[in-house]
């Protein structure tokens, strides 16, 4: 008996066309990838070395770490990570708990005054105060030079809300009347039934606020007085501004880049990107999830 081959043979166009594709994906995948890689690169490449050398890189050329040495001399580089960390560990659980009653709330049904309170709160999506009005209202409240500025106004974004909406509505009604019928009220609802059923919309959620909150310096350049007070985006910064301005005092006519700030500001960007990318794989496979659920249900 001979064994018959149900495979469905190629033509000549798909597989032209599957070998493109490859080649443009990974093309792609490198214009995505080289930045951060070159950021690594030159971060331990030779000042001397970079300077003359523009263009790419790849490969670490008169190895060094003097950029490392000097950002962690700064003596507020360890304050400005317990302060994100401090920070984050606050704002997250009341970031999801709030964010997590709205959606709740813009998804359900026959609640009294729902269209006047959706209303303003979709509101406050297109239109605020404005930057001194804001900062008026941090002060007479008591939150100007302390950490909760950097909590209390950000603590609930309307566009998440949105996303956590969309997947509450995904969820079905007959697991919340069937709660109900068994004498289950609404916040053992939202805990024991909707929270674990929508925890991919979650993790993307954590994933938002989280990159939110470690990358907002603005606010804490304007609220923070006190320097050890100041997150780690905010001594990243001031390293990098310290170090521009010194070599730029000292520069002659005839140097047109200054080289070791360029040096630190690779080093940096590593500093206050990597633990964000040392997260995300721990995530991606929620992240995929969440994104497809408020993808498929608008």
């Amino acid at each position: 008996m001979t064994k018959t081959n149900n495979r469905i043979k190629e033509s000549v166009g798909s597989r032209v066309f599957s070998l493109v594709n490859g080649f443009f994906l990974v093309f792609l995948c490198f214009l995505t990838l080289y930045p951060i890689w070159y950021c690594l690169v030159a971060s331990f490449t030779a000042t001397s070395y970079l300077s003359a050398h523009q263009g790419v890189l790849f490969v670490p050329h008169m190895f060094t770490t003097s950029a490392y040495r000097l950002a962690f001399t700064h003596p507020l580089l360890l304050s400005g990570y317990k302060n994100i960390l401090i920070v984050l560990a606050v704002s997250l659980p009341l970031n999801i708990i709030l964010t997590l009653f709205t959606g709740y709330f813009l998804a359900s049904k026959n609640v009294l005054f729902k269209p006047v309170i959706q209303f303003l709160i979709m509101f406050t999506m297109f239109f605020n105060g404005g930057m001194i009005p804001i900062f008026l209202n941090i002060r007479s409240l008591g939150l100007y030079n302390t950490l909760w500025t950097l909590i209390l106004p950000g603590s609930i974004s309307v566009y998440n809300c949105i996303i956590c909406r969309t997947a509450i509505q995904a969820v079905p009604e007959s697991l919340n009347e069937s709660a109900y019928l068994d004498g289950a009220n609404d916040l053992v609802i939202v805990f024991r039934i909707t929270l674990p059923l929508i925890m991919p919309t979650i993790a993307v959620l954590l994933l938002y606020y989280g990159i939110g909150h470690w990358n907002a310096w603005f606010p804490a350049s304007i609220y923070l007085q006190d320097n050890n007070k100041l997150p780690i985006q905010n001594i990243m910064r001031s390293i990098l501004i310290a170090n521009s301005n010194l070599l730029n005092a000292s520069a002659t006519e005839t140097d047109k880049v200054d080289d070791f700030a360029e040096t630190i500001k690779y080093s940096t960007i590593i500093l206050t990107t990597v633990p964000v990318l040392c997260i995300y794989p721990f995530l991606q496979k929620y992240f995929v999830k969440g994104v497809m659920i408020g993808a498929v249900k608008g």
